[in-house]
């Protein structure tokens, strides 16, 4: 291309339309193109404005937007897990607009514990003593070793050392926290007198860890919570339960009727609190269908150390994070649990996700679609190994196109690949985009 024919930045940024992106980005890119046809880099292209284009709708597609869940996976780490309640959204939203009382006691007219109603709620509804709220499950563990466990040791089950997404392990956690990580037993086999053989006067806690993401079966044996308690009793070491994925309660009380049976298993918030554990942590999201938060309830005495501790303070929540989890600890409290998101995906009957998916399978029309029995799983390392009945869509055709199509689309529908077919599961699909979903099918399916 001749040089002397080259745009100016300005010509070239008003030829190339309106964009979703600041026009500082949108310039940055114009001119890297620019710059790329005046020193010959450009591979032979002489369309700037295709070129710069593309670019561009590569960046777009960076952005944080809304995606339809069809993969089957209520809790699918990679698109944000759970949505939250509408009430928590906009409890999020009416206190980033304005100032809040998060740190003031109206009272006195002086500062106040951050967040103290939400702690009071937690501890009420776990029926801790109290409670305090980080930005994550790691980062209360993190908190929680640094605070009591520092320079002395932790005893852990083999069985129990964890690795979840993110590069996230047991074993680093502990050493970041500035603790000694004591193994204790086997993979399979973990008794209660490995940990009591454990127990030296340099041994600051027990930490028993919910194996959420993984099953370990046929011929293993753990000590179980109410155990290591006596035992921490005993010896006057802490006992921690890191239970993770939120579950408040094992009962669910809140669904109605008997829990059920892909949730037999899993470990409740408030059972471990009965039980005398020292200190619970778990998720503010995954099964309790909050934000992403980590949440410590158990004694006082050890909160306030927790809550002193420097890191504490690294930790912490911002006031949406405080409000959406406020809001949903409410909604269990009025006993309205299953109207948080997760619990009504996680719930609806079968019969009506094929009802919704023969109704979609008809908008779109053709003869690649079909109805076939399926499942779907809870995800983000909550009830390993369960999973629930659910109707799926199949798609024929071929799989690479058809998945890549969906994805294109101003609203990307994120679908799961299996065995060369492409599926899509309505479980996690609010009603309210099944329009969308046909219509998306439709587009994927002529391209």
């Amino acid at each position: 291309m001749d040089r002397r024919s080259l745009p100016s930045v300005d010509q070239f940024v008003s030829s190339l339309g309106a964009w979703p992106l600041p026009r500082s980005i949108v310039t940055e890119v114009a001119r890297s193109v620019i710059d790329k046809a005046r020193d010959g880099s450009l591979n032979g292209t002489s369309d700037l404005v295709a070129e710069a284009r593309s670019l561009l709708a590569v960046l777009a597609r960076t952005r944080l937007r809304t995606v339809i869940n069809a993969t089957g996976v209520i809790l699918h780490t990679n698109l944000g897990r759970s949505p939250l309640a509408d009430e928590a959204a906009r409890a999020a939203y009416q206190v980033s607009v304005g100032y809040t009382n998060i740190e003031l006691d109206t009272e006195s007219g002086h500062r106040g514990r951050r967040g103290r109603f939400l702690l009071e709620l937690l501890a009420d509804l776990t029926g801790a003593e109290d409670a305090l709220v980080v930005n994550n499950n790691a980062g209360a563990l993190m908190l929680t070793l640094s605070a009591i466990a520092s320079g002395h040791e932790v005893v852990v089950s083999r069985g129990e050392l964890i690795e979840i997404g993110g590069a996230y392990r047991l074993p680093s956690i502990i050493a970041a926290g500035g603790a000694s990580l004591v193994e204790v037993g086997t993979t399979n086999r973990t008794r209660l007198s490995d940990y009591s053989a454990a127990v030296s006067e340099k041994t600051a806690a027990l930490l028993k860890v919910h194996t959420s993401n993984y099953q370990v079966v046929g011929f293993t044996e753990e000590a179980n919570l109410p155990e290591l308690v006596a035992l921490g009793a005993e010896t006057g070491t802490s006992t921690v339960f890191d239970q993770g994925s939120g579950l408040l309660d094992e009962r669910a009380a809140w669904i109605g009727g008997a829990p059920p049976a892909w949730l037999a298993g899993e470990p409740g918030v408030r059972q471990a609190v009965t039980a005398g554990a020292d200190l619970v942590l778990f998720s503010g999201d995954k099964l309790f269908g909050g934000p992403q938060a980590g949440v410590v309830v158990g004694r006082s005495e050890i909160i306030t150390r927790l809550a002193r501790h420097p890191l504490a303070r690294a930790l912490r929540v911002d006031g949406a994070t405080v409000a959406a989890l406020t809001a949903t600890a409410s909604m269990y409290a009025d006993g309205r649990g299953s109207q948080i998101p997760v619990w009504q995906m996680a719930t609806v009957s079968y019969s009506d996700l094929e009802a919704r998916a023969e109704q979609v399978v008809s908008r779109v029309g053709g003869s690649n679609l079909m109805i076939e029995a399926g499942s779907s799983v809870l995800g983000a390392g909550s009830v390993p190994g369960a999973s629930v009945p659910s109707p799926v869509i199949v798609v024929g055709g071929r799989a690479d196109r058809i998945f890549a199509a969906l994805l294109a689309g101003e609203r990307p529908v994120l679908a799961r690949r299996d065995a060369g077919r492409v599926i899509v599961d309505l479980r996690a699909v609010p009603s309210a985009d099944d329009d969308r979903l046909a219509e998306a099918l439709s587009v994927a399916c002529r391209s």
